[in-house]
């Protein structure tokens, strides 16, 4: 049975209109955000409003259906990030003015290697810390909504 709209909603409200993991604003996407099982449906994850997290494209696929990262810091296997557990400001920070999202506990680090929330992985030009920039510089970003600010 698909999401019912209103759930969707809820879930948009419920997160501040913020992708759960990178805090990208959906009003600033190419595309409507996705709805990530917290629990993925392959592992047992329901559609309850409870297991549902607002999330970019480039943050759902790059999630998977993983729930465990590697935390190089600690060489620990630790669970990634989890939207409805955890706050978002006790394991993460704005680096950089806002560009980079650093993990400060091992799910904060683990999450921003397994979910690449920098996108470490291209040319800073062609990546999403060139978007934030540009947020940045037009004051779109850090969202207003967002209770992390910059340093």
């Amino acid at each position: 049975m698909p999401i019912s709209d209103l759930v969707r909603q809820a879930v948009r409200e419920r997160a501040n209109y913020l992708c759960e993991y990178c805090h990208s604003p959906e009003r600033l996407s190419a595309n409507r955000f996705t709805f990530d099982h917290v629990i993925p449906k392959s592992l047992g994850g329901s559609d309850e409003f409870d297991n549902l997290a607002l999330a970019c494209r480039r943050c759902n696929e790059r999630r998977y259906n993983f729930v465990a990262g590697v935390d190089l810091e600690t060489q620990e296997i630790v669970p990634i990030f989890n939207p409805r557990r955890h706050k978002w400001e006790e394991h993460f920070f704005w680096t950089n003015n806002g560009v980079v999202i650093q993990g400060v506990t091992p799910i904060g680090r683990a999450t921003c290697i397994r979910l690449d929330l920098n996108d470490t992985r291209y040319p800073q030009e062609d990546s999403i810390r060139a978007t934030r920039r540009f947020w940045i510089q037009t004051g779109l970003h850090p969202p207003a909504n967002d209770p992390c600010q910059p340093f």
